[in-house]
């Protein structure tokens, strides 16, 4: 099977041709990537007048400042010059998601794949060099508009609430009612993060536009840089039997291995993409019907909260997961 395909159940996904320049996405709204579980919460927290002017304020202060020196004393920032391969990439996905200013890039040393997007008034990519090594161009893009998907989005601010949150959890431990609201509330933003990174996931593909990168990447995260002896259609097909294979102690061992995940597993991840290409939304956008950034202002929470909850009810639904099955039947009695 070609690299260009996506393996799929049911056939492909998407042919891409390789001579064809991506599609500019003139103008588009981080909208067009972001889950609905995603969008809901980031348009119902941008209305709350306070707090992010604090997290702002204190993460400017104190850890946005450290993580520069950090970085410019340990790290190779990226530019034409060094890394002009990662450069040219970088350059290339933020044309196609029309980004107003790029983040700065930087690539640090570790050899496990992945990156990460820090910071909240200016954040900062960084890149770890097993992920230069291993992933070719088309892979190498993904990753890069994966991190860039999220810096739009503004999900740095929430990151960093997060975190906060996850520390005083940590240091009121020995108040039981405290303690318990706090893991609510860090549960809450756990599935919140695991949502924003589906968001990215979108973004990667929308700016790569080759979906069979995009699962690519995600079994490289599963099982390492080497996919010459890994079939992608069977990596699919395993995602297929992570969410329906098991009983109801599997799905309560699903649920507690998720509770303080920051990231979905690769599979879901894997399923979760391919599945967005599939419904639709993906060829639309590409077609130049997607959501404008002019319209942003005009955004509804309670339309977005609505679609927030058709996207879980619909997941319901729709899942073969041995809980949510008896749940319906219970619904239906």
């Amino acid at each position: 099977m070609s690299d260009d395909q996506t393996p799929a159940e049911g056939g492909p996904v998407e042919i891409r041709d390789p001579a064809r320049g991506p599609v500019l996405l003139r103008g588009i709204s981080t909208r067009a990537w972001e889950h609905p579980a995603d969008r809901g919460a980031l348009v119902a927290l941008r209305e709350l007048r306070g707090f992010d002017v604090v997290l702002r304020k204190v993460s400017g202060m104190l850890s946005e400042r450290a993580l520069r020196l950090s970085l410019m004393g340990s790290s190779i920032r990226v530019d034409r010059h060094q890394y002009a391969r990662v450069y040219e990439a970088y350059q290339q996905v933020g044309a196609v998601l029309d980004a107003v200013e790029l983040p700065e890039l930087y690539i640090t040393r570790d050899p496990d794949l992945g990156g990460m997007c820090i910071g909240i008034d200016k954040p900062v990519i960084v890149i770890n060099s097993g992920s230069v090594e291993l992933l070719d161009d088309a892979e190498l893009k993904f990753l890069l508009a994966h991190e860039l998907g999220h810096a739009l989005s503004g999900h740095g601010l929430y990151r960093t609430l997060l975190m906060v949150l996850v520390r005083l959890t940590t240091s009121v431990a020995w108040i039981p009612v405290g303690v318990v609201g706090l893991r609510v509330i860090t549960a809450a933003l756990y599935e919140w993060s695991r949502k924003a990174e589906l968001s990215a996931d979108r973004a990667g593909a929308l700016a790569v536009q080759d979906p069979a990168a995009a699962i690519r990447v995600m079994a490289k995260l599963a099982g390492g840089g080497d996919l010459h002896d890994v079939d992608t259609a069977a990596f699919l097909e395993q995602a297929k039997e992570f969410e329906t294979g098991g009983d109801l102690r599997d799905s309560f061992l699903k649920l507690m291995l998720l509770e303080q995940r920051s990231h979905d597993f690769a599979v879901a991840r894997a399923a979760a993409v391919k599945s967005w290409i599939d419904d639709g939304e993906y060829r639309e956008y590409l077609a130049g019907d997607y959501p404008k950034r002019e319209d942003d202002k005009d955004a509804s929470i309670a339309a977005e909260a609505k679609a927030a909850a058709n996207s879980y009810r619909q997941v319901f639904q729709t899942s073969e997961d041995p809980l949510a099955k008896v749940l319906r039947k219970v619904r239906e009695r």
